[in-house]
């Protein structure tokens, strides 16, 4: 079964028993990936890392060799 059968029979059964509809499937996504990024980079911030740049600051440190 799909999410999208699944989605119209959860909301079949919520109007024959006359409950709220649930939210539509993907309804919250970006809300949800937005927390997620909010939580790594608290996380980052409480280990002493910077919670910003750290792919860049990585790949420049890996690809750009030291100088002696």
């Amino acid at each position: 079964m799909s999410i999208t059968q699944q989605y119209l029979l959860d909301s079949y059964r919520a109007r024959v028993l006359g409950e709220p509809e649930p939210p539509a499937p993907g309804r919250h996504d970006a809300e949800l990936v937005r927390e997620l990024r909010d939580h790594r980079r608290f996380h980052a911030v409480i280990a002493g890392r910077p919670a910003r740049g750290r792919v860049w600051y990585t790949l420049r440190r890996w690809l750009r060799p030291r100088a002696l």
